[in-house]
């Protein structure tokens, strides 16, 4: 005999329902949080460790195109076939991908692993957001989010120093301390699927749609070229042939996935009719200029702290607590407010105007700067990133029907990490293509000062081989008549620590002010990002969720099944 399915409740799902739902959400998403932040702080370890200090960027490319790609796809799966078992099968692919990593004898052979791992990673925070967006009305999830704050939070903090650590053993268990940064994904995601398995029961109506196979792949090969060279047309040249050849192969892709989509209409992968909607388009635009400030921000802070403030790649991350604290407090006032009031539209609007006056502040820091100081502005960044995160999100799964929660929640994440990606891309290549100039501006400045010259003739301190070094590569550059620092400082940043601190200081000056025109960018992006939250209307929530309304749905559409079939009386 079947087995029957669960019979979907009548009413919404009661707090405690909810909080079983979460914990295995939370598992899945501190999967994927804690990996990006753990990777970050050992990659430099890992490269040398494998020859391939120049290839350490493919590893992180692989991941974010694979994760980029597949995340609109799960997004539509869900939607038609249910969330759980995608993901599930987005937690399963994780750990392979982990797995597979810890076997990497090359930086090539990682890329490829952290790609797979990319392929489950595009499943963990959308199709998690999306089941939240089912099963929590509009008005009262806000209040939900402060326990997905904390395992970001928590993956802040805990994956930068567990990173230090395994990346600063030999070994441990007779493995190489660096491959336990991937390995330590195994037992969390172990557990993960066994909690998914044990708590997301939630019954789900098949809806018969095609498969928008065709987008999946024009949006690849639109996608993959255009971050590409994203990533990598700072060290190819933005003119070069390879340069030019991505983006001609990208624009055609992207060119042939709007027809595709277009003519897919409803059944479309990311459904066009969708951004004709105000709410979604504005918020899709807007999470584009908000992730490629948050993504430079969050790319150019922890150099700021390493190279100019000589921290640690663990106390780095420590540092960063103000701007993680920011992030959870915003989001949980802005949370609280919106459940009370039903009112979301201020947040992303006054979220916004503080990210542009954050990073605008940044723009004023300087290598001397005290820390304290950072902070405060640290926190201010924060606070706009988390009157943005929820907000943004909850506006975009109200505007849609209830069917289509999970294509405009991965619309929403795919979004934000194409700006993201386009934004750590661009804001990166901005600070290594300009701090050259700012190091021998520096340098000229300080040569003549009492300070430097008595340093650079100290018999005590040339005896140190690192100043000796750098004290006769200023003399051969003045020969060449080119007064800027030798090239082997910008190549490999540790010199710098070795140096006596009168000696690094123009260097230091150099980076902060190439920093400096980083966020001034950023700043001017966040202003545009202003302006267009400005269109973002107010859409008043909806008092049950998705899921119970889908439930009403269903039943109503069986019931007219069952009249229209019945004999006459």
């Amino acid at each position: 005999m079947a087995a029957t399915a669960p019979a979907r409740p009548d009413g919404p799902l009661t707090h405690r329902q909810i909080v079983t739902i979460l914990v295995g959400l939370m598992m899945g998403m501190f999967l994927a949080a804690l990996d990006q932040t753990i990777v970050a702080t050992a990659i430099r370890t890992i490269a040398d460790d494998l020859k391939g200090l120049d290839q350490q960027a493919w590893a992180t490319t692989a991941y974010l195109i694979t994760s980029t790609i597949v995340t609109p796809l799960y997004g539509k799966l869900s939607d038609i076939y249910g969330r759980k078992k995608f993901f599930s099968a987005a937690i399963t692919i994780f750990i392979i991908g982990s797995v597979l990593c810890t076997l990497s004898q090359s930086m090539l052979q990682l890329a490829f692993y952290r790609a797979v791992q990319g392929l489950g990673a595009g499943g963990l925070f959308s199709l998690a957001l999306a089941i939240i967006g089912d099963i929590v009305p509009p008005r009262e999830r806000a209040k939900y989010q402060g326990y997905f704050l904390a395992v970001f939070g928590t993956s802040s903090v805990l994956g930068p120093v567990i990173g230090g650590f395994f990346a600063g053993q030999s070994s441990i268990l007779g493995v190489d301390g660096w491959r336990w940064v991937f390995l330590v994904n195994v037992p969390i995601g172990i557990a993960a699927l066994f909690v998914v398995s044990r708590t997301l029961h939630l019954q789900h109506t098949r809806l018969d749609h095609r498969i928008d196979w065709w987008g999946a792949a024009t949006l690849t090969l639109g996608l993959v070229p255009l971050l590409l060279v994203a990533e990598q047309g700072r060290d190819w040249g933005w003119g070069s042939g390879r340069s030019i050849a991505c983006f001609v192969v990208g624009g055609i892709g992207v060119i042939a996935f709007l027809l595709v989509e277009r003519a897919m209409k409803d059944e479309a992968l990311l459904p066009l009719t969708l951004f004709q909607n105000r709410t979604v388009a504005v918020a899709s635009g807007a999470s584009v200029l908000i992730g490629m400030a948050m993504f430079g921000g969050l790319a150019s802070l922890p150099l700021y702290l390493q190279i100019v403030k000589g921290a640690s790649p663990t106390k780095a991350g420590l540092l960063l607590l103000p701007l993680t604290l920011g992030i959870m407090f915003g989001s949980i006032l802005s949370g609280q407010i919106i459940s009370r009031t039903g009112r979301y539209r201020r947040f992303p609007i006054i979220g916004s105007a503080l990210l542009a006056v954050a990073l605008f502040v940044f723009h004023y820091i300087k290598a001397d700067t005290p820390l304290w100081q950072t902070s405060i502005v640290m926190v201010a960044f924060g606070l706009g990133l988390g009157f943005n995160f929820q907000p943004l999100t909850l506006a975009v799964q109200n505007a849609v029907s209830p069917r289509l929660i999970g294509v405009a929640t991965s619309s929403a994440t795919f979004t934000r990490q194409i700006g993201g990606t386009l934004g750590t891309a661009v804001f990166l290549s901005i600070l290594f293509s300009t701090v050259p100039d700012k190091i021998n501006a520096a340098m000229v400045k300080a040569a003549p000062t009492k300070e430097f010259q008595s340093a650079l003739h100290d018999p005590a301190v040339l005896a140190d081989p690192a100043n000796a070094a750098f004290a006769k590569g200023l003399q051969s550059a003045a020969q060449g008549g080119d007064p800027g620092p030798i090239s082997n400082v910008l190549k490999d940043s540790s010199i710098i620590e070795k140096l006596d601190a009168r000696l690094a200081k123009p260097i230091l000056t150099g980076f902060s002010n190439s920093m400096d025109l980083v966020f001034l960018v950023g700043a001017c992006v966040m202003v545009i990002g202003f302006l267009v939250m400005l269109l973002l209307p107010h859409v008043e929530l909806r008092g049950g969720s998705a899921y119970s309304e889908r439930g009403a749905s269903d039943k109503a559409d069986a019931d007219a099944a069952n009249a229209a079939s019945a004999p006459p009386a």
